[in-house]
């Protein structure tokens, strides 16, 4: 039998003890040194740190600023409504989700399809619109139910609203969701904070060009959130600051009589102050509804406004660029007269036509209009009088000088997308062809230059410019839309313009004899008709433009194609002494300008100088054909 020694016992025991007791000890000064790290070494950026997970930052959006008419008429605003929202991220079977939704609130297919393309657009944390607008009922649905659907929630939003529907829409623009393109501009201004957020973004017109103007600044406000991160209470707030409002130099009465004056007919025109450069109206038919956009199209109106024939989604009045026709003479006799090409009183002989290099370029009118002057040239629009005037200045001099009138240049309207148009000359061709044979420009091709044909094509903004330049006697103002901006928070007007940009050393003498001859277009030539009994004088220039070539045949509207017949254009302003309003006008395959655009234009004008209001749209003037054939 073996007897255990109580001392070795005891000792064991005790380094036993010891060890345990040196490992808890040691555990100990582990917690402390970590306690003190903590709550002392890296007690600021805990502190933070709880105080983020105990405060949420919530951003609050601005109101977007007004865009007003020069009389204060609203074009567009905003307007409060509940939308039901659904957050991805915090729901997993999501069809199954909207399926139970679609039980107690009407979803429709076109509905589903909208939040579709928004979660394939979008991170899916970002809350999204399953359906927008609802009711007080439909609400209150929903807040009964809501125990049911995790992720889904109701929100008060901003909506933006155009209340003129389809009016002006090109000139306005419309709203959308945020998407990558947009993040890349707001990055580039440095504004990620103001935007946080802020869920739409200005796609086009005004909307997009005046964005940052039209955004606000974002407020913020400090919610105190318990564990599950339900908001307990607000502990401060910084209220956000409406958006600038925009007031334009638009009537937007006149737009809408202009608008209306072109009837179902497809085309374009542009009104200036000239004394200003303010637009007085910009009208590119057909159009669009931008409320359609606001909460992200859907695919069928899509596909209607992309697929339409009639292209309502081109802006025409800044994208299409068209030839000038007859409207480019009384630029083409300025020109002439400025280089000392021609005296006003020199005069041609017209057959009816003129040879040139073996090619027989005809003049609208049989037999010729006999001795013609300059006067008489643009008064009954003589093309043989052009055609001789084009070979004596030659291209580089014609360009040269329209170029100054701003033909073939951007204008500068505060509109993004702005065409440049053709100015044709030697170095452009160099520029525009690859193959050597098709960069040489020909003699023969200036001819037709001289009537507004060949390569000439123009914006209907930059022939309006050109007019308004003429009517203001070579003072140039930037052709704008946005009068002055002003700032909701302190009330503060930013003039936008008006300042001359340059002043064109034309010879007064000059110009009064284009005005004189543009005046006789009106009372005794190609748009009289139109004019007739005007309580005013005013200024014009019928033209006519071919869409394809006629390869020596006549030409009848009534045997071509309508996609193929002749644009119909129209230049004036008036009053003819102290001109208030210039304008061009051009009516896509609408035939002779006497016939379709200046009946538009005698509306515009009297509505304008005298308040007349038209009862219908302008019909076209059938008996003017013979005279603006001419």
């Amino acid at each position: 039998m073996e007897f255990k020694n109580p001392q070795e016992e005891l000792e064991r025991f005790r380094s036993r003890l010891a060890v345990a007791g040196g490992f808890v000890l040691f555990c100990f000064t582990l917690l402390f040194i970590r306690f003190v790290w903590l709550q002392i070494v890296q007690h600021d950026y805990y502190q933070t740190r709880a105080e983020d997970n105990r405060i949420s930052l919530v951003p609050i959006t601005p109101n977007r600023g007004l865009i007003l008419d020069r009389n204060g008429v609203v074009l567009a605003r905003n307007y409060p409504a509940y939308t039901l929202e659904i957050t991805p991220s915090k729901t997993r079977q999501l069809e199954q989700l909207i399926d139970g939704l679609a039980e107690i609130i009407e979803i429709q297919p076109k509905d589903r399809k909208r939040f579709r393309q928004l979660l394939e657009e979008s991170r899916n944390f970002e809350s999204l619109p399953i359906r927008t607008r609802l009711t007080d009922e439909e609400v209150a649905k929903f807040i009964a139910h809501r125990y049911r659907f995790p992720g889904v929630d109701i929100k008060a939003r901003l909506f933006r609203q155009y209340p003129n529907g389809a009016f002006a829409s090109h000139m306005l623009g419309y709203i959308g969701r945020v998407n990558d393109r947009d993040l890349e501009k707001i990055e580039a201004k440095e504004l990620e904070a103001n935007y946080r957020g802020t869920e739409h973004f200005g796609k086009t017109g005004l909307e997009q060009r005046y964005e940052f103007e039209l955004h606000g600044s974002t407020g913020f406000e400090q919610v105190e959130v318990d564990a599950g991160g339900r908001a307990v209470r607000t502990l401060a707030r910084t209220a956000p600051v409406a958006g600038s409002n925009l007031t334009l130099t638009v009537d937007a009465e006149l737009q809408r009589i202009a608008e209306q004056a072109f009837g179902d007919r497809k085309g374009a025109l542009v009104a200036i102050e000239p004394s200003t450069g303010g637009i007085l109206a910009l009208v590119a038919v057909p159009n669009y509804d931008p409320n359609l956009f606001v909460d992200g199209i859907d695919t069928q109106n899509w596909k209607e406004l992309n697929e339409s024939p009639d292209k309502p989604m081109v802006n025409r009045a800044l994208n299409g660029a068209y030839p000038p026709g007859s409207t480019f003479k009384p630029f083409m006799a300025l020109g002439a007269l400025t280089i000392g090409k021609r005296r006003p009183e020199q005069a041609i002989s017209d057959p009816g036509f003129f040879n040139f290099g073996g090619h027989h370029f005809r003049d609208d009118k049989k037999g010729g209009h006999g001795m013609v002057d300059m006067y008489k040239s643009i008064v009954h629009s003589c093309d043989t009088y052009y055609y001789m005037l084009a070979n004596d200045m030659g291209i580089d001099n014609i360009a040269a000088f329209m170029g100054q009138l701003g033909l073939g240049s951007r204008t500068g309207v505060d509109i993004d997308g702005e065409s440049e148009g053709v100015l044709p000359s030697q170095e452009w061709k160099r520029k525009r062809f690859k193959k050597p044979e098709q960069q040489k420009w020909y003699a023969g091709e200036t001819i037709s230059i001289g009537i507004g044909q060949g390569y000439n094509a123009y914006t209907p903004i930059q022939l309006a410019h050109a007019t308004a330049i003429l009517a203001n006697n070579g003072v140039v103002f930037r052709p704008h839309l946005v009068k002055f901006i002003t700032d909701t928070k302190t009330g503060e007007r930013t003039l936008i313009e008006p300042k001359p940009t340059r002043t064109l050393g034309l010879k007064p003498e000059h110009i009064e004899v284009i005005k004189n001859a543009m005046v006789g277009v009106n009372k005794e030539g190609t748009g009289a008709r139109a004019f007739a009994g005007a309580e005013y004088v005013s200024a014009g220039k019928t033209g006519t433009a071919q869409v394809y070539s006629l390869k020596g045949t006549e030409y009848k509207a009534g045997t071509v194609k309508k996609e193929l017949r002749d644009h119909a254009l129209f230049i004036a302003f008036a009053p003819a002494d102290e001109p208030k309003i210039a304008l061009a006008i051009l009516v896509e395959n609408g035939g002779f300008g006497a016939q379709a655009a200046a009946p538009i234009a005698r509306q515009v004008l009297d509505y304008y100088l005298l308040g007349k209001r038209p009862k219908a749209p302008a019909q076209p003037d059938e008996a003017a054909v013979e005279e603006d054939d001419e």
